[in-house]
């Protein structure tokens, strides 16, 4: 184990590998939607770009992002069944998820937050901006905000002509099967890619001999077209399908053999006129969301759909060389039927200004948001960013604000039974939370070869919203519960800090003519303390230690990839049904491919190589070694 966290912390994750150089200090727009490098920022981002998906030993976007320094993804099954997302500590619903700009966050629960209605094919780049970034993007954006950026609606993309494309086809142990296909024609004037990813499987056992089977599709299609030399116009709409074993995700009773489908339409439509000092643009999207929970065979199941509706305009300007702003205006509207939680819906407007400016080694950037919701009224958020130059070196400090409402099942969870025997209860009179975030840094690039990043921070959060155990006698309301249940209440809790540390070192070799080696490391090092005496279920549950990293080595048409995991985090058992949280585990995949033909190219992996039994949520065991293989082809 010693020598696995050895290496680990000697650089093993790769942003980016094949026979382009990395480079260390790429531009990025989702620290304040104006494009800057980086390093001038103020703030810790990582690009990843899109390739990736395709040279590591992962089938979903969730895994992905597990071995990204610095993002722990919390799973409950294989190939992206569910996932939460946490950055920095905290809970899940604290990180805002974006597609092209808008947010994919759910209405329904941040559980649902990983389902991106994109496929692998169609992804540019993701963005992972740490820290708050609120006065820019809105609530939820208190850990972090991930930014996926699609190749039809960047501006940055490759625009090479005529159809490209690519098919993978995977299959493996316990009847999986995976495939990974996109398409993609430029012109002059139109682009319009398409992709589709699908990962099936009858599943490990779990508890009582029952299945972690997985069925999880994505389709999505988008097209822009150059109206005239100034405006274009950009859509895409995509279908994303999720039927999976479900069973304790939610609870640790052992009643719960649970079975879920989660199925999510998305539309979304882009404007945008580009000028020489800047541009405008208008964003309308439109998400549906199908969920079908059942608790066991017996049980009646919770029907939820919900819909999420939003308008956007956003004008970017460059003043002059040292100055550029943004600002803009947002309207959305949240709303749910469902026979568990009730029929609601709830209003938000905002608007939102950015001011950049460049002087000399300095860069400067401050946001302002006002933003109202139905839930909590008006909210002010400020963030202030700098960045200074010195030598090889940027020093970075940034402090802002941040704010998250309930949603709907905090607030009504097993609100609309008739009778409840047990499990989370929703709370309708909750609070927001909101915190302030201080952050101090420091990025130095050595060479062409070397990149080391460091960053201090601080939250200090107020009514932070989670889940406590409470007896039956302290619950508010105590209409459709049995004096004799178990229940977990939604609460404000009234405050909790975090104070934590992290560190990512990039390096980029090439060997020789035929030779290229890629590496990173990352350790993020976290403490959160909560003033109530009764601790709540999702703040203690982030890794107090984390280690992620891969390694890739290219000789020639072989390639090599190696990701590696380490967690260390909070004891908790569950004794009802055998289940435990273990104190730390380490966690090893590998793939080995090889190209020929010039299109061609087959590959073997191994996920948890070592076979190791591990949980990254109480009572949802992970996957034990599973070996898989496969062939693509690009044309």
């Amino acid at each position: 184990m010693k020598k696995l966290l050895f290496f680990a912390w000697m650089g093993i994750n790769t942003l980016a590998w094949g026979q382009t150089k990395l480079d260390l200090n790429p531009i990025t727009i989702t620290s304040n939607r104006l494009e800057e490098k980086i390093n001038e920022s103020g703030r810790n981002i990582t690009l990843i770009k899109g390739e990736q998906f395709q040279q590591l030993p992962v089938q979903s976007l969730e895994e992905l992002l597990k071995y990204v320094p610095g993002v722990e993804v919390q799973s409950r099954g294989p190939m992206g069944a569910q996932s939460d997302i946490i950055l920095r500590g905290g809970t899940f619903q604290q990180v805002l998820i974006l597609l092209d700009g808008i947010k994919i966050n759910d209405p329904i629960t941040g559980h649902f937050n990983s389902y991106m209605p994109i496929a692998p094919y169609e992804i540019e780049r993701i963005e992972i901006l740490r820290g708050p970034a609120a006065a820019v993007y809105g609530a939820e954006a208190v850990g972090g905000v991930i930014h996926i950026i699609s190749k039809t609606f960047s501006r940055a993309a490759d625009t090479a002509k005529g159809a490209h494309g690519q098919i993978k086809i995977a299959g493996g142990a316990y009847n999986m099967l995976h495939s990974d296909a996109g398409l993609r024609y430029s012109s002059k004037k139109v682009q319009v890619g398409m992709g589709v990813l699908s990962n099936n499987t009858t599943g490990q056992l779990l508890r009582g001999n029952n299945r972690g089977y997985l069925y999880n599709n994505t389709l999505s299609a988008s097209a822009s077209i150059q109206l005239t030399k100034n405006w274009r116009i950009s859509l895409r709409s995509a279908y994303d399908s999720r039927n999976f074993a479900a069973q304790n995700f939610y609870t640790t009773f052992s009643s719960d053999t649970a079975t879920e489908k989660v199925t999510t339409y998305w539309n979304q439509a882009q404007l945008i006129q580009n000028k020489k000092n800047g541009n405008q643009e208008i964003d309308v999207v439109y998400k549906m969301t199908a969920d079908n929970y059942q608790y066991n065979p017996i049980a009646t199941a919770n029907e939820n759909r919900s819909a999420f509706t939003l308008i956007q305009y956003i004008n970017n300007r460059q003043i002059n060389n040292k100055w550029h702003i943004s600002f803009g205006g947002q309207s959305s509207q949240r709303a749910i039927i469902s026979n568990d939680r009730g029929n609601h819906n709830t209003n938000q407007l905002a608007a939102f200004g950015t001011a950049l400016y460049h002087f000399k080694q300095w860069h400067l950037s401050g946001s302002l948001r006002g933003d109202w919701d139905e839930n909590y009224g008006f909210a002010i958020l400020p963030q202030a960013n700098t960045s200074f130059a010195l030598h090889k070196m940027n020093i970075r400090a940034s402090v802002g604000k941040a704010i998250r409402n309930a949603d709907f099942t905090e607030r009504y969870n097993n609100y609309n039974k008739a009778s409840v025997s047990g499990g989370s209860i929703g709370n309708p009179d909750l609070g927001a939370e909101n915190s302030w975030n201080y952050e101090l840094g420091v990025s130095t690039h050595l060479n062409k070869e070397w990149s080391i990043n460091a960053t201090l921070f601080y939250r200090q959060q107020n009514n932070v919203i989670d889940w406590v155990n409470t007896p039956y006698a302290d619950m508010p309301r105590q209409f459709n519960l049995l004096p004799t249940g178990s229940y977990a209440l939604a609460k404000n809790i009234k405050q909790v800090d975090t104070k934590g540390a992290e560190l990512d070192i990039t390096y980029q070799k090439q060997l020789g003519q035929e030779h290229q080696l890629f590496l990173n490391s990352g350790i993020s090092l976290l403490n959160s303390k909560s003033n109530d005496s009764a601790p709540s279920y999702y703040i203690i549950a982030h890794a107090k230690t984390l280690i992620q990293g891969t390694a890739v080595y290219q000789y020639k048409k072989l390639q090599l990839s190696l990701n590696i995991l380490y967690k260390q985090r909070n004891i908790s058992e569950a004794k009802g049904i055998n289940a435990s949280i273990t104190p730390n585990y380490c966690l090893l995949n590998a793939r080995i491919g090889f190209s020929f033909q010039n299109h061609w190219s087959i590959f073997v992996q191994s996920n948890n190589i070592t076979d190791i039994q591990y949980s990254d949520l109480l009572g949802s065991p992970m996957p034990r070694r599973w070996l898989s293989g496969g062939a693509s082809f690009v044309f």
